[in-house]
């Protein structure tokens, strides 16, 4: 099109004139001006392709005109209005219409117009439109490609029949040349004709024996060139090559997934990201976005090209050489090496940005683009990590089915190591940004946000759904409604443990999270924990009989607002103690890291953390161990590799123990050692405790005292080093002596006020109560723990051994302002006091001892730790590990024994005895949870004289049974199965019998609904029985049993109910619509994402596919092998099983509340209704033979 035209006055004034006579549309529209916003009425009017506005409706000569062709015009939303003005005016403008002229020159402002009616706009637009002629213009190059094609046509044609010409040229001259050799042949024969002469002819018998030699020979030519292919096609080399090709084609499938997901990354959010940061307002810096998208546009520009490449090499298929195109690959490496390293960075400043509610907004906008399929902007960071383990299991199998003399072999092992090499690094950072990305998703799912969670040194650890009992002020329950049918549904919550913080929340129907208005967000280091009420609490004592010692408490003392109490009911006695193990061992692991800050800041020149800092062995690697750059709940380098000598010295460090370490530890121990050895470490700790400490840490622990060093060094022969003598309690301290507060420890007082800081000491025991002086000072820098008097500490209630942690009531803290009339105190060193701390984090205390020397003796420090630590880790073991013991007989009566030698110690003290009666008590029952049941009790339940038949079940009786069933043999699968791909090897069924039960439990019910709706022969009662099949999978949704769904949804894919054309017509829309939503559900399309999705937002009980985490384990077990090739653990794919374990486990421990019916089990038990596949096919073959083709 013409950037100009050039045109006669005389003639644009005939034009106008005819335009103001006969033009197409004439009216008065509002123009908008160049200069400012301001609107200038005018009087338009249109003819042919010319649009001419004059001043007023008589004007002559116009004030200007506009050619249309291969112009647009569209409609525009009201300009906004300001506040200035009457409202009536403001409404006025608003109603009016709006449209805008575009045209197709270069640097052509368009042309916006309104007019006052709605109707009057439509017309002047499809005015406008005709007057462009758009469509001739669409017809012009429809025509015009037309044109070029038979162009190219007639230039083919040209070619072929010069092709031709050519051909038939050289045929002349080889029928010249057959001619003279036909010539000269003759001549040859009339030389040879008198020697034949005399010959007769040929017998005719003899002719048809030639011919059939002749045809015997082809024959045979072609039944061994038969022979030959088909023995090539049957031949390893032959079945090699067709899996190797496969593999290929299922790479390039793979790869094209992949440069798609990069797209979306790259043109879905970095560029309109990037504009975004360059807007005058800009809801995120240009900072931030390169440090969340480094390299990720190089990403996908090399893998574009490494695509084209593998689609290049199919079109030279079946020569599919792919060496050179890993050569161009590996060299850029280091781009993949840079995102991986800040990949936990950038879900960092994502973290961050997304505190600005402008940003999350916009980011929220593009997530919701239809190609985003609802992932969020983590998961398409998250996608280059996986990508190095893909190609190297692509590459591992294509050099199975690669022969060793294959010219590329040498090439595809030199990239499978390369790759390797850089998967060990990747396979580190997934660990360590997958508590990120679980915090992220659990902050996506509050209403209200949590910014505690973007946190990233928070941890996660488990969630769960619990009861949330309504309580009164006080503390004591409210008997109002404690019996009430619907305690369950109104007081159920949503519960998240983190290392810092516990989540209370309710769930709406729509899945969100909403977080309690009072006590949504509880601080840990202002709870206490109350696993069993007091015995003299007599509310306390009714509410445990009421809910079969099932409840527990939490104290919530919050620095700026009274104290409350939090009654938590369990679902079970098993859940009850995984929670309670987790709570307490994530509220040690607080107090005892700020007691060490505390008491270690100003009166001990050596502090813990310069102590574990100073400590080479806990962050710099080694050769036995190696470290990553991600930081445990402790503040301690995380594991990458190690020794199993090792790993078990960091389980039994006595400084500090990590839950997420002790979660993956107890989870995979059985891949690298054995229970015995674990066992027998702990044994060893208990008896032996100074070997838990390496020297140089001995060292620093007694820096204090010089002169005593020599004295506490680890000796085997020392006695001091033996359990023999009586041990007096350990120490907590706390900031008052009131009853609650008693039980807390003091974690609140100012780094910054250096008198308040602890230099702990204690009195000796007395009859006598002890006073203090308000006019006397100590010196600086003091702090005094004193006994309280006997009768007090008497009057006392004795606290709950399961109290954790607890302070011991005779013990108080008395501020720097106070001093004890008593002269006689006993100094504690720092060291004593955090050990003392420490001893005293995981159970209550007696009310009094009376040797005071002993409270001194830094041996004594470490063996009450040492006790307290073996403690915590079997009640942690027993409780959440407890198939390990039901497994394990020899390891049961192994920590029994161990326990047994512990309580027979004369001077163990009574909280420790208590803790260990505990321990003995829960290993000792026969039946961990007498609510949960074995499939086996059920099948023996239902020795039912006649079984219901499917026509008088209902939908709802079907699904809730499916339910308890797949949800009893789901829970029934120990987590030691999970490891090792057992379920993959020859002998699985030995080694994995409860995976493979629940595998052909699945079958068995697939079949069963298939084989139901083919037992009925006319096509009204099929579409009936497979609306009634959608309606129970319907149900088994809303029961959150995906597993159930997916059962039923397989069953109705099959080829033989698939196939029933006319049985499928039958069925209604709706049911269809149904199905195609559940299919949508459970579809395993993108690494099941939307089922992922969807339990993420669903409250226990659940029954997921267990499918969908057996293709994780294998994902892992594949990309990473379990050892080094040094021999070292590989904890770093520990911690990743552990995650996936755990999350199994979540699902596992809650039970469904569904009444069994036998009938309705022994009709979905019977396998007499069952029929094979090979019949089922045959039989929709005879309901529906195929048709003719």
């Amino acid at each position: 099109m013409q950037k100009s035209v050039r045109y006669n006055e005389g003639h644009a004034l005939y034009l106008a004139f005819l335009a103001r006579k006969e033009g197409t549309k004439r009216g008065f529209l509002s123009k908008k001006a160049a200069e400012a916003s301001r609107w200038h009425e005018k009087w338009f009017a249109l003819y042919q392709n010319v649009l001419f506005y004059f001043e007023g409706e008589q004007s002559g000569r116009p004030a200007g005109m506009y050619l249309l062709e291969g112009c647009s015009c569209e409609r525009t939303p009201a300009p906004p209005r300001t506040s200035a003005g009457p409202a009536g005016a403001r409404d006025a403008l608003d109603k009016q219409y709006y449209f805008t002229v575009l045209f197709g020159h270069e640097g052509q402002k368009p042309l916006e117009l309104r007019c006052e009616e709605e109707q009057a706009g439509k017309e002047w637009m499809e005015a406008i439109h005709q007057a462009s002629y758009a469509d001739i213009l669409i017809e012009r190059e429809v025509l015009m490609q037309k044109y070029i094609h038979l162009v190219q046509i007639v230039e083919t044609e040209k070619i072929a029949a010069n092709q031709l010409r050519h051909q038939l040229e050289d045929q002349d001259t080889e029928i010249e040349r057959l001619k003279s050799e036909i010539v000269a042949l003759n001549k040859t024969k009339e030389r040879m004709r008198p020697y034949h002469s005399h010959q007769e002819d040929e017998d005719p018998d003899i002719k048809k024996i030639k011919k059939v030699q002749s045809f015997m020979r082809g024959w045979l030519c072609r039944r061994k060139w038969k022979t030959i292919v088909q023995d090539y096609i049957c031949s390893p080399h032959a079945e090699s090559m067709r899996k190797r090709n496969q593999i290929v084609f299922t790479m390039v499938e793979a790869e094209t997934e992949y440069v798609h997901q990069l797209y979306i990354l790259v043109n879905g959010f970095l560029r309109p990201l990037r504009m975004a940061a360059s807007s005058k307002k800009p809801p995120i810096s240009h900072d931030d976005v390169s440090s969340i998208f480094l390299n990720s546009e190089t990403i996908m520009f090399l893998h574009e090209i490494f695509h084209q490449g593998l689609k290049a090499r199919l079109a030279n298929w079946p020569t599919l050489v792919l060496a050179d195109l890993f050569d161009i690959l590996l060299p850029m490496l280091n781009i993949y090496q840079e995102f991986v390293r800040n990949h936990q960075y950038s879900l960092q400043v994502l973290a961050n940005c997304k505190q600005n509610r402008d940003f999350d907004k916009l980011l929220k906008q593009y997530e919701t683009n239809p190609a985003c399929e609802g992932r969020m902007l983590e998961t398409f960071l998250t996608y280059p990590m996986f990508q190095i383990p893909r190609y190297i299991i692509t590459l591992h199998e294509l050099l199975a089915h690669t022969p060793h003399e294959h010219v590329e072999r040498k090439s595809l092992e030199f990239a499978k190591s390369k790759l390797e090499e850089l998967s060990r690094v990747m396979h580190d950072e997934v660990s360590d940004t997958e508590n990120i990305r679980k915090n992220l998703a659990i902050e996506r799912m509050i209403v209200e946000g949590c910014d505690i969670l973007l946190d990233t040194s928070q941890t996660f650890i488990r969630q769960g759904s619990l009861i949330q009992v309504p309580s009164v002020e006080r503390g004591k329950l409210s008997k109002v409604r404690l019996g009430s049918l619907s305690l369950k549904k109104e007081g159920e919550r949503q519960c998240f443990l983190f290392t810092k913080h516990f989540l209370i929340c309710t769930r709406s129907s729509g899945g969100k999270l909403h977080l309690l208005k009072t006590g949504g967000v509880l601080s840990l280091i202002q709870c206490t924990l109350i696993e069993e009420p007091d015995a003299s609490d007599d509310d306390s004592k009714g509410s445990g009989h009421m809910f079969g010692h099932l409840d527990f408490k939490i104290v919530v003392e919050p620095p700026d607002a009274s104290p409350f109490t939090v009654v938590l009911l369990a679902p079970s006695r098993q859940e009850k103690a995984a929670w309670m193990s987790d709570i307490s061992q994530c509220v040690d692991n607080i107090r005892c890291n700020g007691l060490m800050t505390i008491v270690f800041e100003e009166n001990s020149k050596v502090t813990v953390p310069h102590m574990i800092k100073s400590d080479a062995r806990l962050h710099k690697d080694d050769t036995d161990i190696c470290f990553s750059k991600t930081l445990n709940s402790c503040k301690v380098p995380q594991i990458r590799y190690a020794s199993v000598e090792r790993l078990l010295e960091r389980l039994t460090d006595l400084r500090f123990l990590s839950i997420d370490f002790l979660n993956t530890f107890l989870h995979t121990y059985r891949i690298f050692t054995t229970a015995s050895v674990v066992l027998a470490k702990l044994s060893d700790i208990y008896k032996r405790p100074f070997t838990s400490i390496p020297v140089r840490s001995l060292e620093l622990f007694f820096a204090t005292s010089p002169n005593n060093r020599s004295e506490h060094m680890v000796d085997g022969k020392s006695p001091h080093l033996c359990r023999k003598f009586s041990s007096p309690p350990p120490l907590a301290v706390s900031r008052t002596s009131s009853p609650v507060r008693a039980r807390k420890l003091s974690l609140t007082s100012s780094l910054n006020a250096r008198i308040g800081a602890l230099d702990l000491t204690t009195s000796s025991c007395s009859s006598s109560p002890t006073t203090h002086s308000p006019t006397a000072s100590p010196p600086p820098h003091t702090a005094v723990l004193e006994s309280a008097p006997a009768d007090r500490a008497g009057d006392s209630t004795e606290l709950s051994p399961c109290r954790s942690p607890s302070t011991p009531r005779h013990l108080r803290y008395r501020p720097p302002g106070g001093q004890a009339a008593d002269g006689s105190h006993c100094s504690v060193s720092p060291a004593s006091a955090f050990a003392i701390a420490t001893a005293a984090a995981g159970h209550g205390s007696p009310p009094g001892f009376n040797n005071t020397e002993r409270t001194c003796d830094k041996e004594f420090i470490i063996r009450r730790t040492a006790t307290n630590r073996v403690l915590n880790v079997l009640r942690h073991w027993v409780s959440k590990h407890a198939q390990d013991f039901e497994l394990n007989n020899e390891l049961k009566m192994n920590v029994l024994n161990l326990l047994e030698e512990v309580l027979r110690d004369p001077d163990l003290l009574p909280q420790e005895r208590k803790a260990t009666a505990n321990i003995l008590r829960a290993l000792s029952q026969d039946d961990q949870d007498d609510i949960h049941l074995k499939l086996e009790d059920i099948i023996q339940m239902t020795d039912c004289p006649k079984a219901e038949c499917f026509e008088t079940l209902s939908a709802m009786e079907l699904a809730e049974q499916i339910t308890l069933l797949d949800h009893v043999v789901f829970r029934s699968i120990p987590y030691e199965e999970f490891l090792g791909q057992g379920w993959m090897k020859l002998d699985k069924n030995e080694r994995t019998p409860y995976i493979m039960k629940t595998s052909q439990h699945f079958n068995e019910m697939s079949n069963l609904v298939a084989s139901q709706i083919m037992n009925y022969a006319d096509i009204s009662s099929r579409a009936n029985a497979i609306e009634k099949w959608v309606a129970v999978a319907d149900i088994c949704r809303c029961l959150h049993n995906y597993n159930g769904v997916l059962e039923i949804t397989a069953a109705l894919n099959r080829s033989a109910i698939y196939r029933l054309k006319k049985t499928w017509a039958k069925v209604s829309k709706q049911t269809k619509a149904l199905m195609d939503k559940l299919q949508k559900t459970v579809s395993s399309e993108g690494r099941f994402k939307n089922l992922r999705e969807t339990l993420k937002n669903c409250n226990p009980p659940a029954v997921p596919y267990l499918g969908m985490y057996l293709t994780d384990l294998a994902f892992i077990e594949e990309g990473t092998p379990n050892f080094t090739e040094e021999g070292l653990v590989n904890f770093s794919k520990m911690r990743m099983i552990s995650h996936i374990i755990r999350e199994i486990r979540q699902f596992q421990q809650t039970a469904y509340r569904i009444d069994q019916q036998p009938k309705v089990i022994q009709y979905l038990l019977d396998k007499a209704l069952i029929i094979d596949e090979d019949t089922l096919y045959e039989l929709s073959l005879k309901i529906e033979p195929r048709l003719p083709a």
